[in-house]
């Protein structure tokens, strides 16, 4: 069932475990208690699995009967990670599905970006390491990134609300060259925001380029399904403009000097044609 009302109260965490069918909506109390939660950390850490409501979950425990409420609970023991996993995966390749029938998927690719993308608008918490890397990253460069950035939670229950609107503001800026969304690492269920379709649609139909720095190396989100350019971490997205701003000033620095190298030439030869007229006429 989905995890609801997830409640922490001292060392132990109480929930409802809640299914709906046509028939109508179960629902059983379930109790979990410090000893497995314990038990149960190195499991899902390993998973890199968070309990937190909206959670799908296959559980495992005691029956418990509350004589006083007459209520029956459920005091967890175990858990299948796996299931948890593949209902993820589900969901996240359904969405991927409906991105692509909409022609939604690649559209951001195909926006261009700027030869020197200065002007940045970044959708991130400002209290977040993720937000202080990107920046350290652009001022280490020495070059004039102009940074525009829109304060949101990367996690919880006003996360995508958040983070799509941001995401849609920055998009229809014309004074910006590229979006950025980035956040640092976290367990799975964390990172499976950036699965929703919400945040997916805004990035696809942002009329900028938009990068992704989601900050997990192993997983890749819907969000950077969808992204013009999707980058491991926080720091590797403001390499990557970095990196583009200076292949830009690279190509100049050629162009000029190549440009001087001809000039000379032009002007060597002008100045043989000069003195050959000159010979000429002091002979004649």
């Amino acid at each position: 069932g989905e995890i609801q009302g997830w409640n922490v109260r001292g060392p132990h965490a109480y929930f409802k475990l809640a299914e709906e069918t046509e028939d109508g909506k179960a629902s059983l109390n379930v109790q979990f208690f410090a000893p497995a939660q314990a038990k149960l950390k190195p499991l899902l850490m390993k998973h890199r699995l968070r309990l937190a409501d909206g959670l799908k979950v296959r559980i495992f425990g005691h029956l418990d009967y509350f004589a006083p409420s007459g209520q029956l609970g459920l005091k967890m023991s175990a858990i299948d990670p796996r299931f948890t996993l593949g209902e993820m995966a589900m969901q996240r390749d359904e969405v991927v599905r409906r991105l692509v029938a909409a022609g939604m998927y690649d559209r951001n690719r195909q926006a261009v970006l700027a030869p020197t993308p200065l002007r940045v608008g970044v959708v991130a918490s400002s209290s977040s390491a993720a937000w202080a890397d990107f920046v350290h990253e652009l001022e280490r460069s020495g070059f004039a990134f102009v940074l525009r950035q829109i304060d949101v939670r990367v996690q919880g229950e006003w996360a995508v609300k958040e983070v799509s609107a941001a995401l849609r503001t920055l998009g229809r800026h014309s004074d910006l060259d590229v979006v950025v969304l980035i956040r640092g690492g976290g367990s799975r269920t964390e990172l499976a925001t950036f699965d929703d379709e919400a945040i997916a649609a805004a990035i696809a139909t942002s009329s900028l380029p938009v990068f992704t720095g989601l900050g997990h190396e192993i997983d890749r989100s819907v969000a950077d399904e969808v992204a013009h350019s999707a980058l491991k971490t926080p720091t590797a997205c403001a390499a990557a403009l970095v990196e583009r701003v200076q292949a830009f000033r690279h190509s100049c620095e050629q162009a000029w000097t190549a440009i001087e190298h001809r000039a000379q030439r032009a002007v060597a030869i002008a100045e043989t044609e000069v003195g050959d007229v000159a010979r000429s006429i002091r002979h004649q």
